[in-house]
């Protein structure tokens, strides 16, 4: 059996029994591609490498690739070795893990950018109008700041996925399910949306697109009648943005919505579930957002606070 095909048995692991994302699996398989072409200029294979040899390749990632990788590009690829190299060993087809002690490069701690509540407020009125484009959009963005959605958890969406007035069930990394509440902002647009625009979109759809498993339940429409790609999301948030001089990337609403819940009072756990985290010291990283602010307000407010 080929390097190319025990990587492929273990993207098929990946898919079937931990129920990874196509998302997920493409970047895998891209960064696999790059361990596996490194092996081939090196000579050696799965069952012979050592620690050693791992060590040199996160050097070469780093320091002698052209182009050299960001830190946490090397991250990332290392991340995907290590599981394909622990998986290779359950299955008995290398001896000892060569991977098991080899340690990523330390990443510098990046906090994720919430814009304030005035801006979002800003960002979501650029999208307003009667037209079926704006009522559409308007949902969208307004249900991404309401719920903390991912952009690729949005388009995801189907139109059973709205379980009552006021709450809908998202689909996560690995398919995990989670129950969101949605604010009254979000369930008016939502209606507004679903009354008086998504008709039209299904309306202008080709008998290709109608044909498309899965378009005519989809949530959000494009518009050719199938289902919003990311990409079109991203350009919405974007082009709302820089109508209204925000900025704004396609995780900013995200990282907003747990900002503001955070500073609203919310509990840290609750957060995490909101937002879908497997672990809370993912979500803690906006606790650290929430206190740089408030220091700020310290300085400028207290009379000896310098």
């Amino acid at each position: 059996m080929t390097g190319r095909d025990r990587v492929e048995d273990y993207l098929r692991h990946l898919a079937v029994e931990r129920g990874r994302a196509r998302n997920t699996l493409v970047s895998y398989r891209r960064d696999l591609r790059i361990y596996q072409d490194w092996l081939s200029s090196t000579g050696w294979s799965f069952d012979a490498i050592g620690e050693q040899q791992l060590t040199d390749f996160v050097r070469y990632l780093g320091a002698e690739r052209e182009p050299a990788l960001a830190t946490s590009s090397v991250a990332r690829i290392l991340s995907a070795v290590r599981g394909l190299h622990r998986f290779l060993t359950e299955e008995g087809v290398t001896v000892v893990d060569a991977a098991s002690q080899v340690r990523p490069p330390k990443l510098p701690r990046r906090l994720p950018k919430a814009i304030p509540v005035e801006e979002v407020t800003r960002l979501l009125a650029a999208a307003a109008g009667d037209d079926p484009v704006s009522l559409r959009n308007t949902a969208l963005l307004e249900l991404l700041y309401a719920t903390g959605a991912r952009v690729s958890e949005a388009v995801a969406l189907n139109v059973d996925d709205l379980l009552e007035e006021e709450v809908i069930r998202l689909f996560g990394k690995g398919g995990k399910e989670r129950i969101v509440p949605l604010g009254s902002y979000a369930r008016r647009a939502l209606e507004a949306y679903l009354v008086r625009a998504r008709a039209v979109f299904i309306a202008r759809g080709t008998e290709r697109a109608r044909r498309t498993p899965g378009d005519t339940a989809a949530l959000f429409l494009g518009a050719r009648g199938a289902r919003m790609s990311r990409q079109s999301a991203w350009e919405i948030i974007r082009d709302a943005a820089e109508a209204v001089g925000v900025a704004a990337s396609p995780h900013t609403l995200r990282h907003s919505f747990a900002t503001h819940v955070l500073e609203g009072g919310a509990d840290v756990r609750v957060v995490q579930e909101l937002l879908g985290h497997a672990s809370v010291s993912t979500t803690q990283i906006y606790t650290l957002v929430t206190a740089d602010t408030l220091r700020e307000m310290y300085l400028m407010a207290h009379p000896r606070a310098r």
